[in-house]
């Protein structure tokens, strides 16, 4: 495991460092180790990102990324789900990916962890949505609830309450019809 040095003041030396296991980010001036993911919290983020992938790839709409460092807006950060469109994925002139994305995604997907603060997953989806994130996803998987964040719009609440409910989606993912009860469904062996 590296060790995260006290000293780092500024975004270009934190870039500079070693990634850290579990990965750390770069917010407000300050470095933040990520907590490791849980059994739902990695259930989820594998079954979404396949589920958005599976929907959009083929048609050249978007791809999902897990875990992936966007650098924007003077903080790197890393979402447990990073959506880009088709247009705007990072790769190179030859069709390529790129390292060292610099970029927002278009869909800024987080899943609450055990041991970790909802206020700084909603500062985080709050930074995405200023620089040009189209929607922004809090998933609570202990308390199954989402709350979604439409660009410039109030935000929505789900929940098991309404299971048949389909989760608010940014427009280019309007195909993809998620029920509130499908997505938690996935906590479940042999779903």
């Amino acid at each position: 495991m590296v060790q995260v040095p006290d000293t780092i003041t500024t975004l270009e030396e934190f870039l500079k460092l070693p990634e850290t296991e579990p990965a750390s980010e770069y917010f407000d001036g300050q470095i933040i180790q990520k907590p490791m993911p849980q059994t739902k919290h990695s259930r989820l983020q594998t079954k979404l990102a396949a589920r958005i992938d599976d929907r959009f790839e083929v048609a050249k709409i978007a791809l999902a990324f897990t875990e992936l460092r966007c650098t924007f807006g003077g903080k790197s950060i890393i979402p447990d789900i990073s959506v880009f469109t088709w247009d705007r994925l990072p790769i190179s002139e030859d069709g390529l990916f790129v390292n060292g994305v610099q970029t927002y995604p278009d869909w800024f997907i987080e899943i609450l962890s055990p041991d970790q603060g909802r206020a700084v997953l909603d500062r985080k989806i709050s930074h995405g949505l200023k620089h040009g994130c189209q929607m922004g996803w809090l998933i609570d998987p202990e308390e199954c609830y989402v709350m979604t964040y439409p660009a410039k719009q109030a935000p929505n609440f789900f929940d098991l309450n309404a299971p048949d409910e389909i989760l608010s989606v940014p427009a280019f993912a309007s195909e993809l019809n998620l029920t509130v009860g499908a997505l938690f469904g996935w906590l479940r062996v042999g779903r």
